[in-house]
């Protein structure tokens, strides 16, 4: 059965710590292979992307494999085709997918048809990539998760979701500030919850951010939800991170968006551009990190993985 990583829970406690210490190891090493020479991968983006398709298509050749590119454009995709039959061909063609697309459950369904690895590269429940480079980030930064603060401050959407699925492998601290309407899904908060995660739910942003190590935010409307921007523009005025809520974070806090960012919206030109931002670090770190997921989903097994399975 081929590998797949849909959300961090993917992967094991272990796994997930093994590799984010792996893409540290790659990125000082600058690190390339020929693990993927000879494979190529599919990269299906329904949305748009800068930094994820970059990094993708950079981490793969640097893994010595190689991609092919499509949207809903140039593919049956945008005729309505059911996944289940798209991947069921692709499984004849390409040696994985890495899907960038709307519903979670477009990539679930695909999971079911499938005989290839299959990597999400964002749905609307779930951003794994980007949760675990910023996981990364902060390591390399040299927090001590287990004594550190993460505030969440904005909308609970598929990146609150991921941050959620790291609090409960990794032991820093979650607050998450959303205002009521706009909270995680009910499931995934309790889920994380129950399975030991240090995760609290709160509505005032200044509750979050206090004393906290690693601020991080989101556009208040993602792709998809234009037609909501207005309303959404009332209902998250006060979630704006700028340098007074800042000030309140821990001493050396740093400031993290996943991009891209609506400057003057979401977080103030004056945090955004600050010594305390590290979003160009998180940026970076996509392709790191990813090169470390594809090589544990195509290495094929624990006991084949390069490195060790040891806890930050």
């Amino acid at each position: 059965m081929p590998r797949r990583f849909l959300e961090i829970h993917d992967m094991t406690r272990q796994e997930a710590h093994g590799v984010v210490n792996r893409a540290i190891e790659m990125k000082q090493s600058r690190f390339r292979s020929e693990l993927l020479a000879g494979r190529t991968l599919a990269l299906i983006f329904e949305k748009a992307s800068t930094r994820t398709r970059v990094s993708f298509e950079m981490a793969v050749r640097h893994l010595g494999g190689s991609t092919i590119y499509m949207t809903q454009n140039d593919s049956q995709l945008g005729r309505s085709e059911p996944v289940e039959d798209t991947i069921r061909v692709l499984s004849r063609y390409v040696d994985g997918v890495v899907m960038r697309t709307f519903e979670h459950s477009k990539l679930t369904r695909m999971w079911a048809k499938t005989s290839i690895p299959i990597v999400n590269a964002l749905s609307d429940d779930f951003h794994p990539c980007q949760v675990m480079g910023d996981v990364m980030t902060m390591v390399e930064r040299g927090a001590d998760l287990a004594k550190t603060k993460v505030a969440w401050v904005g909308d609970g959407n598929n990146m609150a979701h991921s941050w959620i699925n790291a609090a409960t492998y990794f032991p820093f601290e979650l607050v998450l500030a959303c205002p009521e309407g706009y909270t995680p899904n009910k499931d995934i908060l309790d889920a994380g919850i129950k399975a030991g995660g240090k995760i609290r739910l709160v509505t005032d942003p200044l509750e979050a951010i206090r004393g906290a190590h690693f601020v991080n935010t989101d556009v208040w409307a993602s792709m998809g939800q234009e037609s909501e921007a207005g309303e959404r523009m009332g209902v998250f005025q006060n979630y704006q991170v700028d340098a007074k809520a800042m000030a309140l974070a821990a001493p050396g806090a740093k400031f993290m968006h996943c991009l891209p960012a609506h400057q003057g919206e979401e977080v103030t030109t004056e945090v955004f551009e600050s010594e305390a931002s590290i979003v160009w670090d998180q940026a970076e770190n996509r392709l790191h990190i990813q090169k470390a997921i594809l090589e544990w989903v195509y290495s094929g097994g624990e006991g084949t993985l390069p490195y060790t399975l040891a806890e930050i």
